[in-house]
């Protein structure tokens, strides 16, 4: 008899655990952030105003996620409460040259992005002789520059205060005990951090981590672990006609610094006029124009980039998505909502959003085999349709 393969490693995740996480809008002053924030999120909370600092304390709202699925899935049931899957974002005061040692907002800056789990990063690619530049001119590859250097300057300094310590209590450490054991391996792993940040000049989340030092890599919470969508703001005019002199520099700036990480573009100009009209009227203006909001686009690439992925509840009451982290197994999944969930987890039937929209109605599903019961190792698909079962 053949001997069984072992299984393959599941790939940890970088961040926090958890189902709710949340993203920060980052930039230099004057970009567009609390302008942005303020049409994704409908309300005038950060007050935009044309100065450096307009937002200083972080202010937050939790913005529905696009999903067609969750849609007809309301249709089909026709339910008394409707409630999406929302992403949490957080506007967050402008950085400067120089915030890693305190210049400008500099600490309260970085601290309040330390307690997000992504960044959406606005970058101005428009001129406007009415909205002043904090560095003088429009340059957004300097900008993203400064960004970049001064996060990854904060985690050198944090990582270099760590390891001190490390070493300090490390001293004294045998070979023999387990505990001296994982000491040496976190010390290893803090040392190849420093490494990745300071010799190959790279964020944290760009190099290749195992399992294991992905684990010590979340306990520091660093700056450049999170995730990064970069958000071009351009001029209403470039964004409809789809053309910017900035946009290919950009473009190549994050493949050259930060392979794979996305960029969207989109005009903050023309979402604030959108924004102002009725439903009716933005839909023939988008007509109009040749061209959509990019929010939807944008809501949906934040959630993503944190690895947010939803299941369904669904019946005449309520249709309700749930967030949960990719990987989650079942028992936690139905501990989103309520704990007991959890702790008395006995099964849960579950089918794929895409066999009831096939076969029409659940009893449908059933006939055709493809309701199944799922026990505590089941790892949640994205768009599952889940009824649990708890014990008493």
């Amino acid at each position: 008899m053949p001997p069984k393969k072992a299984a393959q490693e599941k790939k940890a995740l970088l961040g926090r655990p958890g189902n709710n996480l949340k993203i920060g809008i980052v930039g230099l002053p004057n970009v567009g952030k609390s302008s942005f924030f303020n049409v994704l999120s409908k309300t005038d909370l950060g007050i935009a105003r044309n100065f450096p600092y307009a937002t200083i304390d972080p202010e937050e709202a939790r913005v529905p996620v696009p999903d067609a699925r969750f849609e007809w899935l309301c249709e089909t049931y026709k339910p008394a409460s409707r409630v999406p899957a929302f992403l949490t974002c957080i506007d967050i005061a402008g950085l400067t040259a120089g915030a890693s040692t305190g210049a400008g907002l500099g600490n309260a800056f970085l601290s309040h992005v330390r307690a997000v789990d992504g960044i959406f990063q606005v970058v101005r690619a428009f001129d406007d002789a009415e909205v002043t530049h904090v560095e003088g001119d429009v340059d957004p590859l300097r900008d993203m520059e400064i960004i970049s250097t001064e996060l990854r300057l904060k985690d050198i300094e944090w990582v270099e205060k760590h390891l001190d310590g490390l070493k300090k209590s490390g001293r004294s450490l045998g070979n023999n005990s387990l505990a001296d054991k994982a000491k040496k391996e976190e010390i290893a792993t803090v040392e190849k951090m420093y490494k990745v940040l300071t010799v190959e000049n790279k964020d944290i989340r760009k190099a290749e981590w195992t399992n294991r030092e992905i684990d010590v890599v979340n306990g520091l919470q660093l700056l450049t672990a999170k995730p990064v969508t970069y958000l071009v703001n351009l001029s209403e005019r470039d964004y409809i006609r789809k053309k910017n002199k900035w946009l290919p520099k950009i473009k190549a700036w994050i493949d050259e610094h930060n392979p794979g990480d996305p960029l969207i573009p989109f005009s903050v100009a023309l979402e604030e006029r959108l924004e102002a009209m009725e439903p009716e009227e933005r839909e023939e203006e988008q007509k109009k124009i040749g061209a959509v909001s990019a929010l939807p686009k944008i809501t949906t690439a934040g959630y993503a980039s944190l690895d947010l992925i939803r299941y369904f509840t669904c019946g005449p009451d309520e249709v309700r998505a749930w967030t949960i982290r990719r990987g989650t197994k079942a028992p936690q999944a139905a501990g989103v909502i309520h704990t007991d969930f959890e702790n008395k987890f006995v099964c849960g039937e579950i089918m794929a959003y895409e066999d009831l929209r096939e076969h029409g109605s659940e009893s449908a599903v059933k006939a055709a085999g493809k309701l199944r019961q799922q026990g505590k190792p089941y790892e949640m698909q994205d768009g599952d349709i889940a009824y649990w079962k708890a014990g008493i």
